[in-house]
């Protein structure tokens, strides 16, 4: 510690000894430097203000209809992007300064100058925008401002009409497009429906659903052609005497039998039961109806047992009433094998064509499907197109945004900078360091021994003893007068600072 103290003043000594040179340097400093600042130019600045109102009674009104262009996204990303190097030379255009660029290095530098100089600020919650600019040319600064306040509103009010009519041109294509595609699906689902007609579904039921249809039809048809050929065999029974003629014809209904009548009427109220929970395809109704088929067979054959009391029974009324019904028996008998040889036909021919049956449906569902996804692209796309004319309209109306301009840009009387009377004391301080450190510099080129102690240090021999300095009075006085001449000077470096303070401050 004690050797960093005896350094210390060692160099403080050393200063004061050359401190001519630091006073020298101190005026040669602080005069340049002043002289710099004071011809520093002048820098003005203007800033314009701007409130863009975005809230819209068509907003609610229209929100359903179509898509409300976000007015708040938009005017965000115009204030953004308001210093794209296109709306910058607008502006150099509009100011005249592309005129003063003779090269496109120039041009190039004045561009980059003026969009580092160019500040677009904004607040979240409130749509308040401000556009600042600075130069040394106060009336430049305010044309500047005035450019880019006239752009950001341009941009603004023009909205995306461009882009509106681009995305309805391009639907319309599109409409086009899908237009011939659905006339073309709707061609091929016509033919193939007119290809394929019996083997496409009928409505609400699939091929299999034919199929057991024609089998359950078949079946009926073919049980009632055994039941008339039953009832013809009975009328021809009793027409060739092999069992008697009654007062009625031969009958079921006709032939009086109490046990097999009450069998009968027993299964005829179990299958009343059984129609209203199922059809008559069902299995327990079948097994019913076979039933009552085979009871009444019963009953006609043990009528045909009972001997006739009628001896004349072939010459009888009765005779030609049986061979009337006989020849309506046969007729029946006739007209339902017609209709079972054709249920057998139809049946056939849908068992023949089931392996084809697949690949039809697979090709009608590929049809209808491609049918439908055209059709739906289509009217979707005539629906778009409505919906973008309509934001179209809606993005270009000024009544989505209204532009309140807060503080138009002026032409700045004062000027912002530069800080003068910062830069004076930096150059103070600079000058007053510039000074101490060229005499501690020259201290050290040209170094004294202050002390018989720094000697020894520094020549290593040892000091045998000093001789002392004895100041005659002239000697004295000028050096008393040296301190007061250096004062004065020291003094005069403050006052000048001084009076360039004031001189700024009065400017």
């Amino acid at each position: 510690m004690e050797e960093l103290i005896n350094q210390l003043i060692s160099s403080l000594k050393g200063i004061w000894k050359y401190r001519w040179y630091a006073l020298s340097a101190m005026w040669l400093v602080a005069t340049l430097g002043w002289a710099k600042v004071a011809m520093l130019p002048d820098d003005y600045q203007t800033t314009a203000r701007v409130f863009v109102d975005t809230q819209s009674i068509l907003k609610p009104l229209l929100a359903g209809m179509t898509s409300v262009p976000n007015v708040e996204q938009q005017v965000s990303i115009m204030s953004r992007t308001l210093l794209s190097r296109p709306n910058v030379e607008r502006v150099m255009r509009m100011v005249d300064l592309d005129i003063n660029a003779k090269t496109p290095r120039d041009q190039q530098r004045q561009l980059d100058e003026l969009m580092s100089k160019i500040k677009i600020g904004g607040t979240g919650s409130y749509d308040i925008y401000t556009i600042t600019y600075s130069n040394r040319n106060p009336r430049l600064v305010r044309d500047v401002v005035q450019s880019l306040l006239t752009i950001f509103l341009e941009g603004s009010f023009k909205g995306k009409n461009g882009e509106t009519r681009k995305a309805v041109q391009f639907i319309d294509d599109q409409i086009k497009a899908y237009e011939f595609k659905l006339i073309a699906a709707e061609n091929s689902l016509k033919e193939f429906k007119r290809k394929n007609t019996g083997l496409l579904p009928r409505q609400g039921s699939d091929y299999s659903t034919q199929i057991e249809q024609s089998a359950d039809a078949l079946n009926t048809a073919k049980l009632e052609l055994v039941e008339a050929q039953q009832a013809r065999n009975a009328i021809t029974s009793q027409i060739s005497g092999d069992e008697p003629i009654l007062d009625t014809l031969a009958a079921p209904a006709g032939i009086d039998n109490p046990e097999l009548d009450g069998r009968i009427s027993a299964i005829n109220k179990n299958l009343d039961a059984l129609r209203l929970q199922y059809t008559e395809l069902h299995p327990d109704i079948v097994a019913a109806k076979r039933l009552v088929a085979q009871l009444e067979a019963r009953k006609v054959e043990e009528g045909k047992l009972k001997p006739s009391s009628d001896p004349g029974k072939n010459f009888s009324p009765m005779l030609q009433q049986l061979k009337v019904a006989q020849a309506a028996a046969d007729a029946k008998v006739a007209s339902i094998a017609a209709r079972v040889q054709e249920y057998n036909a139809r049946h056939e021919r849908l068992l023949a064509q089931a392996n084809a049956v697949p690949e039809v449906e697979s090709a009608l569902a590929q049809l209808n499907r491609d049918y439908m996804i055209n059709k739906d692209n289509y009217e979707k796309l005539v629906g778009r197109r409505e919906a973008a004319k309509l934001s179209g309209d809606l993005s270009s109306t000024t009544d989505m945004m209204t532009f309140k301009i807060i503080d138009p840009p002026t032409v700045p009387l004062t000027p912002i900078g530069p800080n003068r009377l910062l830069l004076f004391s930096v150059v103070l301080a600079g000058a007053l360091l510039t000074g101490i450190a060229t005499a501690l510099l020259i201290s050290q080129v040209r170094p004294t021994f202050l002390r018989p102690g720094e000697l020894r240090e520094r020549t290593g021999l040892p000091v045998l003893g000093t001789v002392a300095m004895n100041w005659t009075e002239g000697e004295k006085i000028k050096r008393k007068r040296g301190k007061y001449a250096f004062g004065a000077a020291l003094s005069s470096l403050f006052m000048a600072y001084g009076g360039v303070l004031a001189t700024t401050i009065l400017r």
